[in-house]
């Protein structure tokens, strides 16, 4: 009887594990903490309550996009500048948001999240590559990238849309446990006007100031497990590396599939 108990155990140490790897490639391959897929796995998976399961991804979250962000700016695929303005709103956003879980249900909470992703993910997946409802805001920035390999970026970032959604995102990340680029992305590349590939990389910079004032906030509540929140932290930076390496040979369109896909 020990014996099986300690063989399940294993199993779902294993487990976690490599759904942690896996968390950690789509996360930053599309620009996202990864939480959209840690907090349903949890619940699921392994019986958590949403508010646990938020607050662990909460955690895991700025380990996942820290690794991101180390391969993202090896690239110089980042727009720093846009990136810490659209920063700016999405931390008070996040902290209100973990707070706000406090407040919510477990049924209405998972309910607002399959609503939630359902609405991003259909928007990605309808709008072209030149298509979307990108505002027309007088000015912009005139922006020119270049990344490690020599491909050139220009484009004109309207900014105004971009700092009205940040906070917006960071409500998100601390209500949902997601990072807070399920919004910042299609943000970026819908409305601000950034290529897919700067919004992604952008993303994956902008990510650890909401993810850590939420982390913060859910840690202070009691949602962590620790143990999971390890687990999933470990594997997970390992599979961001893969995963930044897997963008930059994705066509623009087909990443704004795969983002609207998954």
């Amino acid at each position: 009887m020990e014996g099986s108990v300690v063989l399940l155990e294993i199993w779902l140490g294993v487990s976690l594990a490599l759904l942690a790897v896996l968390i950690g490639i789509v996360a930053a391959l599309i620009g996202v903490g990864g939480g959209f897929l840690t907090v349903p796995a949890l619940v699921l998976l392994f019986a958590f309550s949403s508010q646990r399961a938020v607050g662990t991804s909460s955690s895991v979250i700025v380990a996942t996009s820290l690794s991101a962000l180390a391969a993202y700016a090896w690239q110089r695929r980042i727009d720093y500048r846009v990136g810490l303005v659209l920063a700016a709103g999405t931390i008070p956003g996040g902290a209100l948001g973990a707070y706000a879980t406090s407040f919510v249900s477990n049924q209405v909470l998972r309910v607002l999240f399959g609503l939630f992703m359902l609405a991003v993910s259909l928007q990605m997946v309808l709008s072209s590559e030149k298509s979307g409802f990108k505002a027309s805001v007088g000015g912009g920035w005139m922006r020119t990238l270049v990344d490690s390999r020599g491909v050139r970026f220009e484009y004109k970032a309207s900014m105004l849309p971009g700092v009205a959604f940040s906070f917006l995102a960071g409500v998100a990340s601390g209500l949902f446990g997601i990072g807070g680029g399920a919004v910042m992305v299609p943000v970026m590349a819908l409305l601000v006007g950034i290529p897919i590939h700067i919004a992604v990389a952008t993303s994956a910079f902008m990510i650890p100031f909401s993810s850590f004032s939420a982390a913060v906030t859910q840690v202070v509540q009691g949602n962590v497990v620790y143990e999971y929140a390890a687990v999933l932290a470990l594997g997970s930076v390992i599979g961001a590396q893969i995963g930044a390496r897997l963008a930059r040979r994705i066509k623009p369109g087909r990443l704004r599939m795969v983002f609207g896909a998954f």
